[in-house]
């Protein structure tokens, strides 16, 4: 396997290209030259950490989803005309520069940022891609089914009346609080700790979830993270705890704002 080579150097000078991807809608499975930039537009911004390698796997539909949900379009995670649009105006690609790197065999990262580290030397995208889709009745292999219950009636009595991708944020909350080391490390432990949700605190967290919250924790769990690595949320108009007014604020969604 080849080592990554990261490239930290200044770019070459590089102008919006007028002719940008093919006519094809981009979708999961899809590779090749579209989807060797779509990844690269999608990493210039920041949005995917993986290898670009020309294959659409999960790696780079959560990223694409995360890129539209940030972008105020529909989130469906298909490289339509209008997301290549908002990509081409958004960002910079410079085809040579990429095709140079691939043809060397590097594995780099286009924006000179950091590449995911939470992975061990397998690239994530592959470890996605072998995951089942997410839907009603798929359950990644990380979680077992009392996690993914537990997590929809937690998000259900946190979070019912939220647009989706609130749900899934709340949702994501979860877990990146599972995989962060000041926090307990079980599903359970995190939302069953001392003070650290409403529902729990108030009995809401027994009320049975609905549809939503369970499809929503689903696709938290099989990658979409749309709170941008939030390890906290709060309500701006409830909250009175001046500590959480201290963390660093991410993005705000629906009523909770995600914070570091």
């Amino acid at each position: 396997m080849l080592s990554a080579v990261f490239i930290s150097l200044s770019l070459p000078c590089m102008t919006r290209s007028a002719e940008a991807f093919t006519d094809q809608v981009i979708q999961h499975g899809a590779a090749g030259e579209d989807v060797i930039e779509l990844q690269a537009r999608l990493q210039y911004l920041g949005f995917y950490e993986d290898d670009i390698d020309g294959v659409f796997g999960w790696g780079t539909y959560w990223a694409l989803r995360d890129f539209q949900d940030e972008f105020g379009m529909e989130v469906d995670g298909l490289a339509g005309s209008h997301a290549k649009e908002k990509l081409t105006d958004a960002s910079d690609y410079d085809k040579d520069f990429v095709h140079g790197q691939l043809n060397k065999g590097n594995a780099f990262t286009y924006y000179g940022g950091k590449k995911n580290t939470n992975q061990s030397d397998t690239n994530s995208d592959t470890n996605n891609h072998n995951k089942a889709e997410p839907n009603a009745s798929n359950v990644p292999q990380d979680y077992s089914q009392n996690d993914i219950q537990l997590m929809a009636n937690a998000v259900h009595g946190e979070a019912r009346g939220e647009s989706f991708v609130g749900q899934v944020a709340v949702a994501a909350v979860i877990l990146n609080r599972v995989e962060n080391s000041s926090f307990p490390n079980s599903v359970s432990g995190v939302i069953f700790q001392p003070g650290a949700f409403t529902a729990v605190a108030d009995g809401q967290i027994w009320l049975k979830p609905d549809e939503t919250a369970k499809k929503a924790v689903l696709d938290a769990a099989n990658g979409w993270d749309p709170s941008g690595h939030a390890i906290y949320y709060f309500n701006p108009k409830t909250a009175t705890s001046d500590w959480i007014w201290s963390r660093p604020q991410i993005k705000q969604i629906g009523k909770h704002i995600f914070a570091k």
